[in-house]
């Protein structure tokens, strides 16, 4: 794979030169952004992948529920099967399945109960979504590059672990790294988040590397909950998975996280398969999921809650296994900051 990136290495002045004249085309107000009919919270990052947007997404959106706002969220709905504008909820449950949507947006719906919309052109998105729902601020997921519309906040999240590898081949421009833009971009945006995930130690150091951008920092954790059944929503606590011989399933970004949580409880990850991210599920993974099942004896399987909104359409062919995902939930070190923060920016 790096080898690949070392012969691509020709583009990258390509891309960065065509990243920079879009920047200073909208900074110059030549390409405009356009101004819509509610508040709007961007959630972005520099990266592809991996910095746990979905997860902060639905933090955000509970918290401005229980601040007294009427939040809508709108993705472009990455690895759906459709195109173009898609009403995915307009009040509380999803009304269309996660093919057609996306993992993401179908997940934060479940989670929050909010409207929410897919669209690849997030200016038509957010005109269609607040004329078919109730909606006074809209958390615009995966926004920071797509600045055809304005939004009142910039948040970019950083997965920590990201800006502890400085190699090339990490903190580098597409095709060589995987980074969309250069570290310079951050001078447009309003907030940093550093997203530890389950990592229990704050890096100040890290923290310190951005005060040159004068920006506000926050940090953020990933804290496990509990063990969920797929199919009967049940939950358990973490104790209770203690010593267990699971098949492991991971169609995320970055697994490792996922793969360490489940061995500090005590979850056994020697049998696990991991998928690329957005894998979408068909027969094929099914019975290979059952196939390793069996052959590695395990007690269940065990994956994540967003692998689980996929596999939950296959409930027939896995009624003879049980599938639990980890539940998580993400949290801010300071909470009360980060809400005096949102409060003055969005007041």
């Amino acid at each position: 794979m790096n080898f690949l990136k070392i012969l691509l290495t020709p583009f990258v002045p390509v891309y960065a030169l065509l990243v920079s004249l879009r920047n200073m085309f909208f900074d110059k107000s030549v390409f405009k952004s356009t101004k819509v009919n509610a508040k709007v919270v961007s959630v972005g990052n520099l990266t592809i992948g991996g910095s746990g947007k979905t997860p902060f997404v639905i933090y955000l959106t509970n918290l401005l529920k229980k601040s007294g706002y009427k939040p809508s969220v709108l993705s472009r709905g990455y690895g759906r099967k459709t195109k173009g504008y898609i009403l995915v909820s307009k009040e509380a449950e999803p009304l269309i399945d996660v093919q057609n949507c996306g993992d993401e947006i179908y997940q934060t719906v479940i989670e929050c109960k909010v409207p929410a919309a897919v669209c690849e052109d997030r200016v038509e998105g957010a005109k269609k979504l607040l004329s078919e729902v109730e909606s006074n601020i809209i958390v615009l997921d995966d926004g920071f590059q797509h600045r055809w519309i304005e939004r009142n906040i910039d948040i970019v999240l950083f997965d920590q672990k990201f800006l502890l590898d400085n190699s090339v081949f990490n903190q580098s421009l597409l095709p060589l790294g995987i980074m969309r833009e250069g570290f310079s971009s951050l001078k447009r945006a309003d907030a940093i988040i550093i997203n530890r995930k389950f990592c229990k130690e704050i890096n100040n150091n890290l923290i310190n590397n951005f005060s040159k951008y004068q920006k506000p920092v926050f940090t953020a954790y990933y804290k496990a909950i509990s063990f969920v059944d797929m199919t009967r929503k049940t939950e358990y606590s973490l104790e209770e998975f203690n010593g267990q011989e699971s098949l492991v399933i991971s169609g995320i970004a970055n697994p490792a996280s996922f793969l360490s949580v489940l061995n500090d409880v005590g979850v056994n990850t020697k049998n696990k398969i991991v998928f690329r991210d957005h894998k979408n599920y068909t027969l094929k993974e099914v019975q290979l999921i059952r196939r390793e099942f069996y052959q590695t004896n395990s007690h269940s399987v065990v994956t994540t809650e967003k692998d689980a909104v996929k596999l939950l359409q296959f409930s027939k062919e896995f009624d003879d296994i049980d599938i639990f995902y980890l539940k998580i939930a993400l949290c801010m070190d300071d909470e009360e900051s980060f809400k005096e923060y949102l409060s003055e920016k969005l007041n």
